[in-house]
């Protein structure tokens, strides 16, 4: 059952069909495109940084990975309704009615995101996410298919998988990226970087 705080919160921030164009439009990018700045950020800086950056984005990768895997296994054992399966406001984006709690798109942002701010090379990339994160927070519920409370859900599991991963990084991070990761990436690149066209 959602809370009156959660569904008051919701119907303040909730769009209705008679809001202006300009921001249903700026509602429909943040929501749905701004997370693809995440797989651009992965390929870029494998391709083209150096391993200082790769190790940083690897354990973002993986914490991101396993925050995704709890984030299902959450709904699966506490499947929370969107709002337009309640049904309360306007669903003014279309999405199936997959459990709500916590929103998988903050899940990804906000791992991402802290997770690279544990590290001093990356932490200005980190707080770019965390920026990028909120208009996207914002508009999944404006336009009516999470509840402020998914947010929320998405930020606490975010943090505390970030900090773990980070915590275990010594064994289970950096061994996987120096005896897997980078060999696979050479093996597979190997025509490019010997051509120079991606960083060894």
């Amino acid at each position: 059952m959602e809370t009156n705080l959660n569904i008051a919160l919701f119907e303040h921030i909730n769009a209705t069909p008679d809001s202006p164009a300009g921001w249903l439009l700026l509602a429909e990018v943040s929501a749905v495109y701004l997370i693809w700045f995440i797989p651009a950020l992965l390929v870029i800086g494998w391709l083209r940084g150096s391993d200082r950056l790769k190790q940083p984005l690897l354990e973002a990768f993986i914490a991101t990975l396993l925050a995704l895997a709890a984030s299902w296994l959450i709904g699966f054992l506490w499947p929370s309704p969107r709002p337009f399966m309640v049904p309360v406001g306007h669903a003014l984006l279309e999405h199936s009615p997959t459990p709500a709690f916590p929103s998988n798109h903050a899940t990804i942002m906000l791992t991402m995101a802290f997770s690279l701010m544990l590290h001093a090379k990356t932490r200005r990339i980190g707080r770019y996410l965390l920026l990028l994160a909120l208009p996207v927070a914002w508009a999944r519920v404006f336009l009516g298919v999470h509840f402020p409370q998914d947010m929320l859900g998405a930020t606490l599991l975010a943090a505390t998988m970030a900090l773990l991963v980070g915590a275990n990084r010594n064994w289970l991070i950096l061994p996987f990226h120096h005896r897997v990761a980078r060999r696979l990436y050479h093996l597979l690149f190997a025509p490019l970087i010997v051509r120079g066209w991606v960083r060894r």
